[in-house]
């Protein structure tokens, strides 16, 4: 679990993203279905934190025995810049003759209609892992009443239509509202200095006490899957990074690391394997010519190219390429993010890259050796081969 330890260093005040407040209104909908009773907070459990309390922005229904309960939740940012940061978050929750709970998109949350997403086109733009957070938090509340009967649950954004403009979602082709996102329910700030100060911070404790090698992860689940991979790691040698990995090479060279891993997914990845050490989006997006310049590398015809080239992600990009039977992308981007990387800090750091799926699975490991370990005009490779 992410113990947020970067962000409590930080002065700057953490927020909940629109998963937390879906899940807190679906929670308190649900209570309110089973009791009758009005509601003004509901307190639920986050992977990131537990017992988190979210006033009610409203809780509407009618009658002692309601069949149908709206609640809402405004969502609170923090100190994030976030197009989102007041926005209500709604969840209607009835009952339904089916077992299970049914979670349904309602207005304002987007419909997926490109490929290349973490949800199927035709699919609202629920994410996996704010659609765990909100089952578990209705689970939670509705019990053993569950085993009688199912729940529709019904997410919708007043505004989203509207806030969705601000957002990437136009592009990748998300329709219609805004993405309900957060895979630990905390919006981290943004603050580029608090945020690398906290880097250093952890960094700086894992070298004092004196771990040789240093897992830097680009998100919750990669850093998640690293521990997975390796359940004796040490809590200090895994430090979470988000898109400043240039930063934290540099500064674990700088404190007498002599390796360093870094574990994350195919779009930073490929960013990493242009030797984009700051992987934001506001640095540049994922380069679709470059991902197509490897898919022809590795034996792709020339049709398979160019739908790489208008590929929509680079998860997109993964699926064009399976389907087409073209194996080894993830291999190759790891192993030129490897090389990318140990030549950033000089050489002066063994780098390993572990590339993981979405879901978890580890499709490629690739190392690239420190220069004092090699002979010499050793080590290195060419970073793409024309």
């Amino acid at each position: 679990m992410n113990t947020g330890r970067a962000w409590r260093r930080s002065n700057l005040r953490h927020g909940y993203t629109t998963s937390a407040c879906a899940a807190a209104a679906a929670a308190a909908a649900t209570h309110v279905l089973l009791t009758g009773q009005q509601l003004t907070h509901i307190t639920i459990d986050l992977p990131a934190e537990r017992g988190v309390t979210f006033e009610l922005a409203r809780c509407e229904f009618e009658g002692p025995t309601p069949t149908q309960v709206t609640c809402a939740v405004v969502k609170d940012a923090g100190d994030d810049p976030d197009v989102t940061h007041g926005a209500e978050i709604v969840a209607t929750v009835s009952w339904r003759d089916a077992p299970g709970i049914q979670l349904v998109g309602g207005a304002g949350v987007g419909i997926v209609t490109r490929p290349g997403l973490p949800v199927p086109v035709g699919e609202p733009a629920i994410n996996p892992g704010s659609r765990r957070i909100i089952r578990r938090a209705v689970e939670a509340v509705a019990g053993s009443a569950l085993e009688r009967r199912g729940l529709k649950v019904v997410i919708s954004v007043p505004r989203g239509e509207e806030l969705a403009r601000q957002t990437l979602n136009p592009k990748l082709g998300i329709v219609g509202g805004i993405s309900i996102l957060g895979t630990d329910g905390i919006v981290r700030p943004y603050s580029q200095a608090a945020y690398r100060a906290s880097i250093y911070t952890e960094l700086k404790v894992a070298a004092e006490a004196g771990l040789p090698a240093i897992v830097l992860t680009t998100g919750t689940r990669s850093a998640e899957y690293a521990r997975r991979r390796d359940p004796a790691l040490s809590e200090l040698a895994c430090v979470q990074v988000g898109d400043h990995v240039g930063y934290a090479l540099k500064q674990a060279r700088r404190l007498g690391f002599t390796r360093a891993i870094i574990s994350t997914m195919v779009g930073k990845a490929s960013k990493l394997a242009q030797g984009r050490m700051q992987t934001h989006v506001s640095e540049g997006e994922v380069d679709l010519a470059f991902l197509a310049e490897i898919a022809r590398q590795l034996g792709a015809d020339e049709e398979t190219v160019a739908a790489v080239a208008r590929g929509n992600t680079a998860h997109h990009v993964q699926v064009i390429l399976r389907r087409a039977g073209i194996v080894g992308l993830e291999q190759r981007l790891a192993e030129l993010a490897a090389a990318q990387a140990a030549a950033f800090v000089g050489g002066e750091l063994a780098v390993e890259v572990w590339l993981w799926s979405v879901g978890g699975e580890l499709l490629a490991i690739a190392e690239h050796a420190s220069r004092s370990s090699l002979p010499r005009g050793e080590g290195r490779m060419p970073l793409l081969q024309g």
